[in-house]
C-alpha cells in the first residue's frame, strides 16, 4: 500500500517546553529550527499506524534570556556543539478516540535514547487558499530531563531546586500534504 507524506510547515508551527524554576514558577522555551514528517497509509486521511519523525536543532533553543540560553547550550544541558540535534521516531501511532492518538516512540537527546509516549490531538485537515492540504496537531507529553543526560542541578540556600526534572513538551504543528 502506498503512503502519503506530510511535512511540518515551520511557519505555522511551534515547538515549546515548560520546566519549573525554583519550584514556584514555570519557564517556557522553544526550539526555533525544526523539521518533521508523518507517513500515513494510503491517501493520508487516517493517521492510524502512521510513522512520525521529528528533529530540532538544539542550538535554536530560545527562552527569552540570552544568559539562560547560553547555559542551556552548554555541556551542563544540551551541549549543542557535540549534540546539534534532538530527535523523535515513532514506533506506534494509535487512534484512541475522536481525533485523539497515542504516539509512542524513541526520543534521542545527547545520544541517549528513551521510549516516550505523547498525546496527539488531530485538529482537522483542510485546504488552504493556495491549494495545499494541511493537517493540524496539538502534541503533548512529559519527559524527565535527567534521563537524557541533562543533569545540571543546583539547590538554593533555602533548599529549593533551581530547575525541575520534569519537562512538559507542547507542540502545535501544522503539516502540509506532500
Amino acid at each position: 500500500m502506498s503512503a502519503t507524506t506530510w511535512n511540518i510547515d515551520p511557519t505555522h508551527s511551534e515547538v515549546k517546553f515548560k520546566v519549573k524554576h525554583l519550584v514556584i514558577s514555570t519557564v517556557t522555551g522553544s526550539f526555533n529550527t525544526f523539521a518533521g514528517t508523518i507517513e500515513a497509509e494510503g491517501d493520508g486521511t487516517s493517521f492510524e499506524n502512521a510513522k512520525a519523525s521529528f528533529t530540532a536543532d538544539t542550538d535554536s533553543i530560545f527562552t527569552n534570556n540570552a544568559d539562560r540560553d547560553a547555559h542551556l547550550k552548554s555541556d551542563d544541558f544540551f551541549n549543542t556543539e557535540a549534540f546539534p540535534k534532538l530527535s523523535f521516531e515513532s514506533t506506534k501511532f494509535e487512534h484512541t478516540g475522536d481525533g485523539e492518538y497515542k504516539v509512542t516512540g524513541n526520543m534521542t537527546i545527547r545520544d541517549i535514547t528513551k521510549e516516550i509516549v505523547l498525546d496527539a490531538v488531530h485538529g482537522g485537515t483542510v485546504g488552504d487558499p493556495y491549494g495545499n492540504t494541511k493537517a493540524g496537531f496539538e502534541i503533548s507529553g512529559t519527559i524527565n530531563r535527567k534521563e537524557f543526560g541533562l543533569k545540571w542541578s543546583a539547590i538554593t540556600e533555602a533548599g529549593s531546586v533551581v530547575v525541575g526534572d520534569k519537562v512538559k513538551l507542547e507542540l502545535n504543528v501544522q503539516f502540509v500534504k506532500g
